[in-house]
């Protein structure tokens, strides 16, 4: 078992967004976690990447380290998981390049940099033609590509993807998760959430379904398709 989470509770003042969650990901899989706006989903990787204080009773581990015990900061450069946020929060005012090697600031591996930089440019092309363009003035599939590509050069163990198909036409959205898809066959694992339950369900091999702040459902992804619940829910019928 990779990452494990059990009884995971999170509230923004007297507002309970996550009811003690529990659920596990192993090595090399793509999980994600699929429920309406409001859901949870977001705040679920948020506190996997120490970036919002989790409720006491609390229990995360990763590779049997214990997540409590490491900053936000510490999750990436010593843990290796790499957090895609909704959004993207790119470095505007930077170049494509810039951003890339920004993402390494605690990397030692200077050879490897570079040829994780070429493997990025591999993965996504367009960012290689627009390797010297400000990242705030390329259009919002470029941006997303962009994001995968700074989580790449972060850390590679886990990928947390948060809406990684918001605002991408549809040959573009495919194009991404083909690209995830790759960068999983190399050895990441990838935890996403997705208000794209179909898309989401089709890409994952198991999912867990959200609802306000519980997890209602887990299973194969291939089921949780076909489930009736899932698809009045989420699937249109």
């Amino acid at each position: 078992m990779l990452l494990s989470v059990e009884d995971l509770k999170v509230s923004y003042g007297n507002i309970k967004a996550l009811h003690g969650l529990n659920f596990q990901i192993d090595e090399g899989e793509i999980v994600c976690i699929i429920g309406a706006n409001g859901a949870g989903k977001s705040t679920t990787l948020k506190a996997i990447s120490r970036m919002v204080p989790v409720e006491a009773g609390t229990k995360m581990t990763f590779q049997g380290n214990n997540l409590l015990e490491f900053a936000a900061d510490k999750v990436v450069s010593k843990l290796g998981i790499s957090h895609v946020p909704e959004g993207r929060r790119l470095f505007e005012n930077l170049t494509v390049t810039e951003n890339l090697k920004l993402a390494t600031f605690a990397r030692k591996d200077k050879d490897q940099i570079r040829l994780d930089v070429k493997r990025v440019f591999s993965i996504f092309p367009r960012l290689e033609e627009r390797h010297s363009q400000k990242s705030g003035t390329l259009s919002g599939g470029e941006q997303q590509m962009l994001a995968v590509g700074r989580a790449y050069m972060s850390g590679r163990k886990v990928m947390l993807l948060d809406e990684p198909s918001m605002g991408l036409a549809p040959l573009l959205m495919m194009s991404m998760f083909e690209a995830l898809k790759e960068i999983n066959q190399e050895g990441t694992t990838i935890l996403l959430v997705e208000q794209n339950a179909r898309l989401a369900l089709k890409f994952a091999r198991r999912g867990y379904v959200l609802e306000s702040g519980n997890l209602v459902l887990e299973g194969p992804a291939d089921e949780l398709l076909e489930n009736p619940e899932v698809k009045k829910a989420y699937l249109g019928g």
